[in-house]
């Protein structure tokens, strides 16, 4: 008996053992620039066990000790094999080089078309940047607005208009991100051209339905742009003379293989022709946006990388001394990665700013009239991705923003017969929390499930605004800074399945809710740069919306083509509209010319 279970207990330690598993963790690199590579494929020759490389381009995967051969796999890069002996956690950083033989062009389109059937992140549309030089455009410039707006589900808001409507939804119903900040106009030369260099892109990904339960605010879809790091190999400049804008980058390493940095610019220069005139009213006009981007990055430890990433644009027209229209967004990123012990943790922590601003002017001196507004805030977020096992990827954090919005300063000459006034500001704080899991529940089965919370409070100090059912004001109170006047909630849940029916076809279903805080007022069917952010308050409910969707998706001649198919549900609740005669410029009671 004492033999049998001496016997018993090494066969169950043995099993143990021999079961044990450990992580084998790493961050992907592009050969050439050394630049974090995102959305790589990570698998094990032989099994199912695979993964995806994070923004960051960090992976992690469980493995059982002993022999085994990993595969990395991009679109566009050389795939490489690794053989490894898993006696304890292990780094694995790889650097992959670009493809360049042709004949193996036709494995590159198999694996897109691939990945656009594997993936359970809801209706999303992938657009590479180095593509983007190939789509014809308006002088030649490289627009990424102009690509999406190809895309089935996005529909343009017009000619000489760089916003989009999603599924119903309005202009402002769209969340656009750069490097994690929001960017509230995306427009240059009025909304000929997008704010976005497509020299200094690296990642464009834009969820018409699905988001993820990380994104929030908006209930239309979310236009997730990443910058790019910057060569950390060699010094690089760039650059090319176009009919409408000249640009030039420059990137360089900070220290080899640890650090890098990137400058991005770009500008018109139809005023300098128009300097050439001469007509003295000609001469004297303006007509240029300029852009400028840039970022910065550096390895401190091992484990920890931080960030430094800022985007600066501007529009400036006028017409001699009589009319001056200006505007710009300004957006700054500070972020701090780290990768905890043990390496199944992955933490991302960011410190935002942003501003948009425009400022109109009539005549000069004397007859002046001008009119300036802004809109501001500072966003911290920090998320954790917990890299469980093979089969569950859980992602959470929280997000906290402070809403600034400058309604309008307005400033006339003695002339003029008008008296100048600045309009009160308004102050939010709007906040989120979330979980989410990426669950692998078969080779067949993909599901990601979240549930988000979100709330928004007016802050003071400020004015309470009290309408009657015709709109007009009956009554107002003051509030004090410190007091909260209006507190708005809700629960947003987040459902994404992918069910492969075969190695070619897919289908989809997703579930999402979501709530919209801050609300854009226009006078016209499309965006100008002189339009009115509003927060919510007790006049302005926020926008919500419920969104069902379901879609087939297959490739074919061995990926060669691909075909989709979507319908949706779409239920939108507190959608705003305005009263006849509603005045939205420079109106203390505005709330009260709107309907929802």
């Amino acid at each position: 008996m004492k033999l049998l279970f001496t016997l018993t207990l090494s066969l169950l330690l043995f099993q143990l053992v021999a079961q044990e598993s450990f992580t084998v963790s790493g961050v992907i690199k592009d050969g050439a620039t050394g630049e974090d590579l995102p959305f790589v494929s990570v698998s094990v020759e032989g099994t199912t066990i695979g993964s995806n490389s994070n923004i960051r381009g960090f992976y992690s995967l469980s493995l059982p000790a002993g022999n085994h051969t990993l595969i990395f796999s991009s679109i566009g890069f050389q795939t490489i094999s690794k053989d490894i002996n898993l006696q304890a956690d292990l780094k694995v950083n790889m650097e992959l080089n670009e493809e360049s033989i042709e004949l193996e062009v036709a494995e590159v389109v198999v694996s897109q078309s691939d990945q656009r059937v594997e993936r359970n992140d809801g209706s999303v549309e992938t657009i590479d940047p180095l593509a983007i030089k190939d789509f014809p455009t308006i002088g030649g410039e490289r627009d990424p607005m102009r690509v999406l707006e190809q895309k089935p589900g996005f529909k343009s808001a017009g000619e000489g208009n760089s916003g989009f409507y999603v599924r119903g939804g309005g202009l402002d119903q769209n969340l656009i991100l750069l490097d994690e900040a929001p960017v509230y106009n995306p427009s240059h030369l009025l909304g000929f051209f997008s704010v976005f260099n497509g020299d200094a892109l690296k990642t464009i990904d834009a969820y018409k339905g699905g988001m993820n339960a990380e994104y929030g605010g908006r209930t239309s879809s979310v236009m997730d742009i990443t910058m790019r790091d910057g060569n950390s190999k060699k010094l690089n400049v760039s650059g090319g003379i176009g009919i409408i804008a000249s640009r030039l980058t420059v990137e360089a390493p900070i220290v080899k293989d640890k650090g890098s940095f990137i400058i991005s610019g770009r500008r018109t220069y139809a005023d300098l022709f128009l300097g050439l005139s001469s007509d003295d009213a000609l001469s004297n006009s303006e007509l240029f946006f300029y852009d400028l981007n840039m970022k910065a990055n550096y390895q401190v430890t091992e484990r920890d990388r931080v960030y430094l990433s800022g985007y600066f644009g501007r529009d400036r027209f006028g017409f001699s001394d009589a009319f001056g229209l200006t505007w710009g967004n300004a957006t700054g990123t500070a972020r701090w990665n780290h990768i905890f012990k043990g390496d199944r943790w992955f933490m991302n922590t960011a410190f935002i700013y942003r501003d948009y601003d425009y400022q109109f002017q009539i005549n000069d001196d004397e007859d002046e009239i001008a009119l300036e507004s802004v809109i501001r805030g500072w966003n911290f977020k920090q998320d954790f991705t917990h890299y469980k096992n093979n089969n569950n990827t859980i992602k959470l954090g929280y997000n906290l923003i402070h809403h600034t919005i400058q309604p309008g300063n307005l400033t006339a000459g003695s002339n003029t017969g008008i008296n100048s006034e600045d309009a009160k500001e308004k102050y939010g704080l709007e906040g989120a929390v979330f979980v989410q899991n990426n669950y692998k529940a078969s080779d067949r089965l993909k599901i990601n499930y979240g549930l988000r919370y979100s709330w928004f409070t007016q802050l003071g100090p400020g004015t309470i605004f009290n309408f009657n059912d015709s709109g007009d004001l009956e009554s107002t109170s003051s509030f004090e800074s410190g007091e909260s006047p209006q507190f708005y909630q809700g629960w947003e849940p987040r459902l994404s399945m992918n069910y492969k029916l075969d190695s070619i076809s897919s289908l989809k279903l997703g579930f999402n809710r979501y709530f919209q805080y801050i609300h854009l007022l226009s006078n016209a069917t499309s965006s100008t740069p002189t339009d009115v952010w509003v927060m919510s308050s007790n006049n302005v409910a926020p926008q919500s919306a419920n969104l069902l969707s379901l879609g087939y998706f297959r490739s074919f001649n061995e990926g060669k083509y691909t075909f989709s198919a979507e319908t949706y549900y779409k239920l939108m609740d507190y959608v705003l509209d305005y009263r006849n005669g509603a005045n939205l410029f420079f109106n203390d009671e505005l709330e009260g010319d709107l309907l929802s």
